[in-house]
Protein backbone atom coordinates (compact mmCIF):
# COMPACT_ATOMS: atom_id res chain seq x y z
CA UNK A 1 0.00 0.00 0.00
CA UNK A 2 3.06 2.50 1.03
CA UNK A 3 3.98 1.81 -3.01
CA UNK A 4 0.68 3.57 -4.65
CA UNK A 5 0.56 6.53 -1.01
CA UNK A 6 4.42 7.51 -2.65
CA UNK A 7 2.61 8.30 -5.75
CA UNK A 8 -0.56 10.52 -3.87
CA UNK A 9 1.62 13.69 -4.15
CA UNK A 10 2.41 16.08 -1.41
CA UNK A 11 2.64 19.62 -2.33
CA UNK A 12 0.49 21.92 -4.51
CA UNK A 13 1.36 22.73 -7.83
CA UNK A 14 3.33 25.60 -8.80
CA UNK A 15 1.97 28.87 -8.68
CA UNK A 16 1.13 31.19 -12.40
CA UNK A 17 3.69 32.94 -13.75
CA UNK A 18 3.44 36.42 -14.43
CA UNK A 19 2.56 37.96 -18.41
CA UNK A 20 6.07 39.58 -18.62
CA UNK A 21 7.41 35.74 -17.63
CA UNK A 22 5.38 34.43 -20.27
CA UNK A 23 6.45 37.17 -22.61
CA UNK A 24 9.89 36.95 -22.26
CA UNK A 25 9.94 32.71 -22.36
CA UNK A 26 8.22 33.20 -25.97
CA UNK A 27 10.40 36.09 -27.27
CA UNK A 28 13.51 33.69 -26.05
CA UNK A 29 11.85 30.46 -27.58
CA UNK A 30 10.88 31.93 -30.90
CA UNK A 31 14.18 33.97 -31.47
CA UNK A 32 16.15 30.48 -30.50
CA UNK A 33 14.73 28.51 -32.29
CA UNK A 34 14.65 30.20 -35.82
CA UNK A 35 18.27 30.90 -34.97
CA UNK A 36 18.92 27.67 -35.22
CA UNK A 37 16.26 27.41 -38.37
CA UNK A 38 18.10 30.34 -39.76
CA UNK A 39 21.39 28.88 -39.54
CA UNK A 40 20.28 25.33 -41.56
CA UNK A 41 18.64 27.87 -44.02
CA UNK A 42 21.51 30.08 -44.91
CA UNK A 43 24.10 27.61 -44.34
CA UNK A 44 23.05 23.91 -45.34
CA UNK A 45 20.34 24.30 -47.51
CA UNK A 46 16.94 26.18 -48.01
CA UNK A 47 14.55 22.98 -48.00
CA UNK A 48 15.11 20.84 -44.63
CA UNK A 49 15.66 21.74 -41.18
CA UNK A 50 17.89 18.97 -40.39
CA UNK A 51 19.52 21.70 -37.65
CA UNK A 52 16.38 21.82 -35.82
CA UNK A 53 16.00 18.58 -34.12
CA UNK A 54 12.90 17.83 -32.10
CA UNK A 55 14.58 17.82 -28.65
CA UNK A 56 15.86 21.39 -29.15
CA UNK A 57 11.57 22.32 -28.88
CA UNK A 58 12.57 20.79 -24.97
CA UNK A 59 15.37 22.49 -24.54
CA UNK A 60 13.71 25.94 -25.64
CA UNK A 61 11.42 25.74 -22.68
CA UNK A 62 13.93 24.58 -20.20
CA UNK A 63 16.16 27.65 -21.10
CA UNK A 64 13.72 29.90 -21.63
CA UNK A 65 10.83 29.26 -19.87
CA UNK A 66 12.47 27.42 -16.49
CA UNK A 67 15.63 29.64 -16.49
CA UNK A 68 16.09 28.90 -12.84
CA UNK A 69 16.34 25.08 -13.15
CA UNK A 70 19.64 22.96 -12.99
CA UNK A 71 18.24 21.32 -15.76
CA UNK A 72 18.43 24.68 -17.95
CA UNK A 73 21.83 25.50 -16.65
CA UNK A 74 24.68 25.91 -20.01
CA UNK A 75 27.13 22.86 -19.31
CA UNK A 76 23.20 20.47 -18.79
CA UNK A 77 22.12 21.88 -22.10
CA UNK A 78 25.28 21.90 -24.03
CA UNK A 79 26.73 18.55 -21.94
CA UNK A 80 23.56 16.97 -22.28
CA UNK A 81 23.13 17.10 -26.27
CA UNK A 82 26.36 16.71 -27.16
CA UNK A 83 27.18 13.39 -25.14
CA UNK A 84 24.02 11.83 -25.59
CA UNK A 85 23.95 12.64 -29.29
CA UNK A 86 27.69 10.48 -29.32
CA UNK A 87 25.68 8.25 -26.73
CA UNK A 88 23.26 7.87 -29.31
CA UNK A 89 25.54 7.05 -32.81
CA UNK A 90 27.56 4.59 -31.15
CA UNK A 91 24.10 2.93 -29.76
CA UNK A 92 22.98 2.76 -33.77
CA UNK A 93 26.49 1.38 -34.84
CA UNK A 94 26.20 -1.32 -32.65
CA UNK A 95 22.58 -2.17 -32.20
CA UNK A 96 21.15 -0.92 -35.25
CA UNK A 97 20.07 -4.03 -36.67
CA UNK A 98 17.70 -4.10 -33.31
CA UNK A 99 16.30 -0.45 -33.03
CA UNK A 100 14.48 -1.29 -30.14
CA UNK A 101 17.55 -2.66 -28.41
CA UNK A 102 19.43 0.74 -29.76
CA UNK A 103 16.69 3.10 -28.38
CA UNK A 104 16.40 1.50 -25.22
CA UNK A 105 20.47 1.44 -25.19
CA UNK A 106 20.62 4.98 -26.44
CA UNK A 107 18.43 6.92 -23.99
CA UNK A 108 19.52 4.45 -20.96
CA UNK A 109 23.02 5.13 -21.61
CA UNK A 110 22.77 9.06 -22.51
CA UNK A 111 20.87 9.13 -18.57
CA UNK A 112 23.78 7.42 -17.11
CA UNK A 113 26.61 9.35 -18.92
CA UNK A 114 25.01 12.55 -18.09
CA UNK A 115 24.37 11.46 -14.20
CA UNK A 116 27.93 11.21 -14.00
CA UNK A 117 29.17 14.23 -15.96
CA UNK A 118 26.76 16.67 -14.27
CA UNK A 119 24.95 17.91 -17.28
CA UNK A 120 21.59 16.03 -17.09
CA UNK A 121 19.00 17.59 -19.56
CA UNK A 122 16.00 15.69 -20.42
CA UNK A 123 16.04 16.74 -24.12
CA UNK A 124 19.52 14.87 -23.90
CA UNK A 125 17.41 11.58 -24.01
CA UNK A 126 15.63 12.65 -26.95
CA UNK A 127 18.88 13.66 -28.81
CA UNK A 128 20.31 10.31 -28.42
CA UNK A 129 16.74 8.68 -29.39
CA UNK A 130 16.93 10.71 -32.67
CA UNK A 131 20.31 9.53 -33.51
CA UNK A 132 18.96 5.90 -33.77
CA UNK A 133 15.17 6.61 -34.93
CA UNK A 134 16.01 9.57 -36.89
CA UNK A 135 16.72 8.21 -40.73
CA UNK A 136 19.23 7.85 -43.48
CA UNK A 137 20.09 11.63 -42.79
CA UNK A 138 20.78 11.41 -39.35
CA UNK A 139 22.72 7.74 -39.88
CA UNK A 140 24.47 9.76 -42.27
CA UNK A 141 26.29 12.01 -40.84
CA UNK A 142 27.27 9.37 -37.40
CA UNK A 143 29.57 11.32 -35.10
CA UNK A 144 28.96 14.62 -36.76
CA UNK A 145 25.75 14.72 -35.39
CA UNK A 146 27.25 15.37 -32.35
CA UNK A 147 28.81 18.46 -33.20
CA UNK A 148 25.89 19.33 -35.96
CA UNK A 149 23.15 19.92 -35.47
CA UNK A 150 23.58 18.85 -32.05
CA UNK A 151 26.33 20.81 -30.58
CA UNK A 152 25.65 23.79 -32.73
CA UNK A 153 22.23 23.86 -32.46
CA UNK A 154 22.12 24.06 -28.44
CA UNK A 155 24.77 26.64 -28.83
CA UNK A 156 22.59 28.73 -30.60
CA UNK A 157 20.19 28.33 -28.00
CA UNK A 158 22.14 29.18 -25.33
CA UNK A 159 23.93 32.51 -26.88
CA UNK A 160 19.96 33.52 -27.35
CA UNK A 161 18.85 32.72 -23.72
CA UNK A 162 21.87 34.56 -22.46
CA UNK A 163 20.79 37.88 -24.12
CA UNK A 164 17.03 37.35 -23.87
CA UNK A 165 16.74 35.81 -20.45
CA UNK A 166 19.41 38.93 -19.10
CA UNK A 167 17.13 41.60 -20.90
CA UNK A 168 14.50 41.60 -17.97
CA UNK A 169 15.18 43.17 -15.08
CA UNK A 170 13.68 40.50 -13.52
CA UNK A 171 15.31 37.73 -14.92
CA UNK A 172 19.25 36.11 -14.52
CA UNK A 173 20.69 32.84 -16.71
CA UNK A 174 22.62 31.19 -16.20
CA UNK A 175 22.78 29.82 -12.12
CA UNK A 176 25.79 28.60 -12.99
CA UNK A 177 28.31 27.36 -15.65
Amino acid sequence: MNYFHKMKGHTQSPPRVGAAEIVWSWVGSFLGIAAVGLIHFKLLDQTGLMMIIGSFGASAVLVYGAIRSPLAQPRNLIGGHVLSAAIGVAAYRFLGTQPWLASAAAVATAIALMHLTRTLHPPGGATALIAVIGGDTVHRLGYLYALMPAGLGAVVLLIIALVVNNMATNRRYPEFW
